[in-house]
This record gives structure tokens, sequence and C-alpha cells, in this order.
């Protein structure tokens, strides 16, 4: 049987003929081989070849279900005349993954990145749900720039200890911090370890995981109610095919990614994420992923479109509820609709839909008003993303007014210096830790560089002696990343960082730092001359690496206010179909 004319008509070809419509011996390669598998010759005549990029790992407990997802689209796929051909790509378990999954962020966008460009596809749908696969699947196909939609896994079902709900990441902290104070003992500290986790899906609080599947439909790349749906809802599946279906329509529609991943896309993001009380870590991967797409998003501007504005969602680390409930409130498109109609998005954004953010949105209902409250009553008032600067911080650092004391805002007090992890894990509880309510935690050598990695310590443990107090805040400072499912008055990302010959490496116990979110400042208050005296004794430390992927990161990492990308991997390089291979 021949193949169809791929000159004929109207029709633009498509990329995956490249391929499949050669009538030579490379055509019969392409087809022959996959032919194994029993597709009929016409599969290969004019249908959309598209990609399920799945991150199913078993060392990824939050994507466990992704087998099962990627089979809806699939479906979906063929419903809309797509051939639909999946394939794997690394996965980052947030839970399991050491030192740290932002460590291998980059490497898997590049496989992800060359999988999809190197391959006769035409489209590609994204599966991601833990923390690290969603920046790093958007930004793989960001720099290749084909139809894509983006499929989150979505929240596991609340958790439920002693009859009362308690959320992942949130509660393990804030139960390991009763154990460390004596309050609650290890038995009941492991029943709470087979409560919170009940089913498949990832973190059910607003943290990171949670914060990306938003951000994921506030840019348009996933439908509507891709937020919210707990991963064991039948919607879920009826999402994923649905976005089988949509992708095959994008290709024919020619929908490529960048049109998109727009500026206007990412400001609606910027200001959807003080909405929910979402996580710091979206500032790295927004910008990040932004970069990838030729939009050279800044810290600048997550201070000017971020500042100042309220959080409309009740959900933990800040709040009482989490993703089950709001989901069961209208999810997502209630705070689309309640920040659009008070005219702080871009309504005209377009999505993968085909119909704009607006569109999408305007008829959003509002079920338990108790979990996403309305603009003019919001559940916090300032809760966008802070970003600081000043001696401490000259390329910025960013704070969560959302999840920190109100007392703590503006706050002087005296250092107490750790220089590594390992060296606060030594010292911190020990009784003898000259350490008050008033003191500064600082945390060095934590950075893109220097953990290496970039990992979740930011928010350090309270010292033990202070817990037993009735303490549970202090001001904590470091160059790391904390948890999107943490709380507390932390400051995170200092750039440049410790590892970097940043300040952040020239303070010592005892300095006073001043923290002054409202004026959005961070100040070492020691003497400019002092601090070129320890700026000329310092060294930098040691690599962490002399082979492989970890001396790659850490030789081209940018900081954290660059998005912590690879520099030779900003921008795109297209989806141009590779040299052939005979």
């Amino acid at each position: 049987m021949p193949m169809s004319d791929t000159g004929s008509g109207n029709r633009k070809p498509l990329r995956s003929e490249a391929w499949f419509a050669r009538q030579d011996k490379m055509g019969f390669y392409y087809r022959s081989w996959l032919r194994n598998r029993g597709f009929p010759q016409d599969q290969f005549e004019g249908r959309p070849v598209i990609g399920i990029c799945n991150t199913w790992s078993e060392l990824t407990p939050c994507n466990s279900h992704f087998r099962t997802l990627a089979e809806h689209v699939r479906w979906g796929v063929l419903d809309a005349g797509g051939f639909p051909l999946e394939f794997p790509v690394m996965s980052l378990g947030e839970t399991m993954l050491r030192p740290t999954a932002m460590l291998f962020r980059n490497l898997a966008s590049m496989d992800v990145e060359e999988s999809i460009r190197g391959n006769p596809l035409d489209g590609v749908v994204l599966l991601m749900g833990c923390d690290k696969t969603t920046p790093s699947l958007l930004m793989g196909a960001a720099s290749v720039d084909l139809p894509s939609i983006g499929v989150s896994g979505g929240p596991m079902l609340r958790g439920i200890h002693c009859g009362k709900p308690i959320g992942s990441g949130t509660n393990t902290i804030s139960m390991s911090e009763q154990l460390r104070a004596g309050q609650i003992t290890l038995a009941e500290f492991h029943e709470a370890e087979a409560d919170m986790h009940r089913s498949h899906g990832h973190c059910m609080t607003m943290g990171t995981a949670s914060t990306m599947a938003c951000m994921v439909e506030a840019l348009g790349v996933g439908l509507p109610g891709n937020a919210a749906i707990p991963a064991v809802d039948a919607r879920r599946n009826l999402l994923a095919r649905e976005a089988g279906r949509r992708i095959v329509q994008m290709v024919k529609d020619g929908v490529a990614l960048s049109q998109i991943l727009t500026r206007e896309a990412f400001e609606n993001a910027i200001r959807i994420n003080a909405g929910i009380g979402g996580s710091t870590n979206a500032v790295i991967h927004l910008i990040a992923i932004a970069r990838r797409a030729g939009v050279d998003l800044s810290l600048d501007d997550w201070d000017r479109l971020g500042r100042e504005l309220p959080c409309l969602a009740d959900l933990m680390p800040s709040g009482r509820y989490l993703m089950e409930d709001f989901f069961e409130a209208g999810g997502l498109p209630v705070v689309i609709r309640e920040f659009a109609e008070h005219g702080l998005l871009n309504r005209g954004a377009m999505t993968v839909n085909g119909r704009t953010l607006w569109e999408n949105n305007a008829q959003a209902a509002c079920w338990k008003r108790e979990v996403i409250h309305p603009f003019d009553e919001p559940f916090k008032r300032d809760a966008g993303i802070a970003v600081l600067r000043g001696n401490l911080a000259p390329d910025g650092a960013v704070i969560k007014p959302s999840a920190a004391s109100p007392h703590l805002m503006r706050h002087t007090g005296r250092a107490v210096v750790f220089e590594s992890i390992e060296d606060l894990h030594r010292r911190i509880s020990d009784d003898s830790l000259d350490i008050d309510e008033r003191s500064v935690m600082v945390l060095k050598y934590c950075g893109p560089k220097g953990y290496p990695g970039m990992a979740e310590v930011g928010n350090m443990p309270l010292p033990p002696k202070l817990l037993k107090r009735g303490i549970t805040d202090l001001v904590r400072i470091s160059d790391a990343r904390m948890s999107g499912t943490a709380y507390g008055t932390v400051v995170l990302h200092v750039a440049p960082e410790a590892a970097a010959g940043g300040p952040l490496a020239l303070v010592e116990n005892g300095d006073p730092i001043t923290l002054d979110v409202p004026a959005r400042r961070l100040e070492l208050e020691v003497d400019v001359a002092e601090l070129a005296r320890r700026r000329a004794a310092w060294r930098a430390p040691e690599p962490h690496a002399a082979r492989g992927y970890a001396k790659l990161y850490v030789d081209h990492v940018l900081q954290a206010s660059d998005g912590a990308d690879l520099d030779f991997l900003v921008g795109r390089s297209g989806a141009r179909v590779p040299r052939d291979n005979h």
C-alpha cells in the first residue's frame, strides 16, 4: 500500500513524515521496526505522531499511577486520529533522590529536549507530577517548541490522622518538631506516616508540586481543571483523554508551545502564584522555563507583578485546607476569575484548548468560600513572593510572607552561623548553642553550586531548647531552597550564593542582620572595611565533583536569580529534524 502524497492539498507536511513518508531504505527502517507491534500501514499515512512523555517511576511515588494516565492519553490520541507513541524520560522523585532532585532538573530537561527533537514526533503530551518533573518537562519542551500539553498527575487524597486532616510535608515538619520536643511518641510518629499518604498522587498541600500544577494551568499549557483534580478521581483520567484528543488538533492547527508561553502568560502565572499562596520554588522554575521560551523573566518581574497581592486560598502550609478541598471548592478557575475580574490578569492570553484564559474561567463558581475567599475579603492580604535586596543579597533573595510570622517581618538580630548543612545537623540539638528567640539563623554553602543542587534545607529546624519553650519560628536566612510545603520566616535563594563568593559567605556569629520585608531589605550591619578584610581572607570551597554530570552542573549552573539553569541551555534550538542516520 503506497504512502499518501504529502504534498497534495493544503495540508502542511507533518514533521514525522521526514521519517515515515520516505520510500527508501531508511523509510523501510523507520516503518518496519515499529510494525513489530502490529501497526497497520495506514498508521503511517498522514497521522500526527504524538509523543507521550512519561515520568512514571517506582522511585517517584508521586507519579506511581502514570502508566494508567498514559493509557488514557493514548486513547484520546487514537480518538482524534493520531498515532500515540509513549517514551520515558528521567523521573525526579523529590522524596527519594539524593542529594536533591533539583540537582538533576536540568539534566532531565536535556533528556526531554533531546528525546522530543530526535524522534519522529509532531506534538507531545507531558505527564508531570512530583516537584521537578513539571519544570524539567516544560523546560525541555520549550526548547524544542512543538505543540505541547501538560497533564499533571494530581494531588493525593487528604491525609487523616486521629480524625483530623494532615498535609504532606507541612505536618511532616510540624510532627518532626513535636517529636524532637518530646510532645509525641515515636509510635505516634510512625502511625502518622501511614495516615498521611493514602493514595496515588503528589503532595496534597500547596507545596511545589501543587503550585507547579497550578502554574501549568495558569500559563495555559494545561487544560482547565488540570491543577486540582485528585489523582484517583476519574475526572483526572478524563482530563488526560481530553488532552490526547486536543494535542492532535493542535498539531493540525500548528499551535507551537511558544504561542502559549508568552510574556503575558508568565505575568498571569506570577500573580496567580500569589493568589494561591504558592511555593517560593515557583520563582526559580518559572524564570528557567521562561528563558527557555525566549521570555526574559526576572526577579524584578516577580517583585513588580507579585507585590501586595492577596492570597485567596486557605491551604496548607499557609492555611488549614488541602488540595482535595480546593478542588471541591472550585479549584484554580475560581482564583483566576477573581483576579481577572479585578484587572490583574491578561485575559486574552491563549491556552492549549484554543480559548483565552478568560473564556475558560469567566463562569467559574466557588462552592466553598471558607476554602477560596473572595478577592475583597482575602484569606491573607499581602501574600505575593517578596523579593529582598541589600548588601547581603545584591542579586536578590525571596521570602513567602503568607507562610511567615507577622512579628518577624521587621526584625534585627544577631547571626547564629552554620557553615554547612552538616554543621547545622551537628550543633542544632546542642543545649549549649548560643541562640535565643531574637537570633537570626544563617546557613551557608547550600546554593546551586554549594550543595550542589540547592537542596530544600533553608527551613532549618529550630533548636529543641527553644521548641520546649514554645518558640515556633525564627528568622532563617540561606542560599538554599525550602519545600513548598514548609512554613516560617525563611529568607531563601540569597544571590550570589556563598560558594560563588556572595556576601553570605562573609557572615560571622554575632553579626547584626536586619530583615525588613515591607521595605524589601536584607542588610548585614557590618562595616564596609571589615567586610573587605573578610573578603580578602575568604577562599572558595573545593569543587564537589571532578567528573560526570555533577561537574558539568557546578561548572555551568546559573545563580538562583537567573533560574539555576545551565548557561548553555538558556533559549531554544527549535524542532529542526536531526541529520539522517544512514
